[in-house]
């Protein structure tokens, strides 16, 4: 089996409804970070921004080879899975519209990175600290308070690995994409074409 040549400049993407955060990394290391919000009324005129902006963003770093997105995967909503799934088709019409030398497009699941950065679902036994430090609150009041717990954690660790301070976490999470992707690059753009 032939190995897959990285390329010296990616892209990781960490796409929503709502925006598109970025982090560039050139020979593996993290240059770049940003987030473009998308506007629109509906989501059919926020695929038109964001494929707009994701035009203009790629033009303006017309040097990336590669970009590895977050795979959209479905969580509880049927309606907000197939909304990402459009905007992320919108993103790819506008990077393949851009003047960038995109060679390669890979993916990766959210569990996928954030195991590999060490940042796995809470343990049963966080989970009762959590509920014990907190006690009385609605279960959905312990869910969220466990993803922020999650995404502060992602923030600290990429904090330690690149020496940056990425406050904003859909940036981060596009850092922890990027990480993991420079590190196993095989994996990002090997997947069983569905």
């Amino acid at each position: 089996m032939s190995k897959i040549e990285q390329p010296a400049n990616i892209c990781a993407i960490d796409a929503s409804t709502n925006s598109l955060a970025f982090c560039m990394y050139s020979y593996k290391s993290l240059q770049q970070h940003g987030k473009i919000l998308f506007e629109g009324n509906n989501i059919y005129e926020k695929v038109q921004d964001a494929t707009k902006k994701t035009k203009a963003l790629f033009d303006h770093y017309n040097l990336v080879d590669a970009i590895v997105i977050e795979h959209t995967v479905f969580m509880n909503s049927p309606k907000t899975a197939a909304d990402l799934a459009l905007v992320q088709g919108g993103i790819l019409g506008g990077i393949a519209m851009s003047v960038a030398p995109i060679k390669v497009i890979g993916r990766v699941s959210p569990i996928t990175w954030q195991n590999y950065l060490g940042n796995k679902k809470l343990s049963k036994e966080e989970q009762l600290q959590i509920k014990n430090a907190n006690p009385g609150k609605s279960l959905s009041w312990y869910k969220s308070y466990e993803r922020d717990f999650r995404k502060r954690r992602t923030i600290k660790l990429l904090e330690v690995v690149y020496d940056k301070k990425i406050e904003d976490y859909d940036v981060a999470d596009a850092a922890g994409i990027g990480h993991w992707a420079i590190n196993n690059w095989e994996k990002a753009v090997k997947f069983d074409k569905e």
